[in-house]
């Protein structure tokens, strides 16, 4: 268990450092304003038009990084700091959740094998560690049995939240690679505000990878613990 726990602070310490570096590269190009002018709002509207798109809505969320795509309703829910801005901070993510959108009208394969994870990854996801350890409690006291099942059940839920973790890489980088691919083909950002919306999504990607190692580390800890100590 020590060793799990120095997995996990490892782990949470890297995440904290790219968290961090994402951060700074933001409020950076935050800084950098666009010479054409256009807000987050413009620039994801245009993309839409561009691709064809006409029936996805752009709105304002409020919170910081909260920006997302929802297939459900068809909504490109850009952050405050997004939505009336006009950076290359804000051109990259407004781009980016278009880039969303444009796997959808385009049926992405890798983004419709995501979204059929979601329902089970939003029931299983919270509830895998606890029947990991539950069921090695439940063996440790009972010899091998029902709990070593129970806990062999958990770790087939991780492991769904892994495999999301890890379908959920091309999907991020297939979208940036839209947005960048817009933006340069359509002249939309100079030179330099090209570079710092570039490299802003690099590091935004960077987060999802991070979250994956440790994804695929958690399950092999918990997998070692179950069939390793299977008498």
């Amino acid at each position: 268990m020590i060793g799990y726990y120095i997995l996990l602070g490892g782990i949470a310490l890297i995440s904290w450092l790219v968290s961090s570096k994402l951060k700074r590269k933001f409020e950076m190009y935050s800084k950098v304003h666009l010479k054409n002018g256009m807000s987050g709002k413009e620039i994801a509207e245009r993309m839409l038009a561009d691709n064809g798109i006409t029936d996805v809505e752009v709105i304002s969320v409020s919170g910081q990084l909260t920006d997302h795509y929802n297939p459900k309703n068809k909504t490109v829910n850009l952050s405050e700091s997004v939505y009336g801005e006009r950076n290359a901070a804000s051109a990259a993510v407004a781009a980016h959740e278009c880039g969303h959108a444009v796997q959808h009208a385009k049926a992405y394969s890798w983004l419709e094998m995501r979204s059929s994870l979601v329902p089970i990854v939003s029931v299983t996801s919270g509830m895998s560690q606890w029947l990991i350890i539950g069921g090695l409690i439940l063996g440790a006291a009972a010899g091998v049995g029902i709990g070593y099942y129970v806990a062999v059940a958990g770790v087939a839920m991780m492991g769904f939240a892994t495999v999301f973790s890890f379908i959920t890489l091309p999907v991020e980088y297939d979208a940036s690679n839209r947005a960048l691919a817009w933006l340069k083909n359509k002249h939309m950002l100079t030179p330099d505000e090209y570079a710092g919306s570039e490299d802003a999504l690099k590091w935004a990607a960077r987060t999802y990878v991070v979250a994956a190692i440790g994804a695929l580390a958690s399950l092999i800890y918990w997998a070692m613990q179950v069939f390793g100590n299977r008498n």
